[in-house]
């Protein structure tokens, strides 16, 4: 069973955070404890593939959200042993914060 995104802020470990932006722009996200802001970038974890079903609860909007490395999908989602994997493509993905702005 897969499950949406979720992002800790790097700067205070707060789960509260939030996407601020929209794929045609950024990936901007925002923590709501301590206001830092952050960018998550995807990379491929190996050459291996696989399949992943939508998460029962579909992200709203204003959830955390990342662009697919290979197909840039943003149906990123992450499997029940914790990887992240693109429903679109099927890559597995590492997540990095970059931008990060106390």
């Amino acid at each position: 069973m897969s499950r949406k995104l979720q992002f800790q802020c790097p700067v205070c470990g707060s789960g509260d955070v939030f996407y601020s932006c929209e794929p045609k722009c950024c990936f901007n996200h925002v923590c709501a404890e301590c206001k830092a802001t952050f960018e998550p970038v995807t990379k491929p974890a190996g050459t291996a593939k696989r399949r992943i079903a939508e998460p029962q609860e579909m992200p709203d909007a204003s959830d955390p959200a990342v662009a697919c490395a290979k197909c840039e999908s943003v149906a990123v989602y992450v499997d029940d042993d914790g990887a992240l994997v693109c429903k679109d493509c099927g890559t597995v993905l590492e997540v990095e914060l970059t931008e990060v702005t106390p």
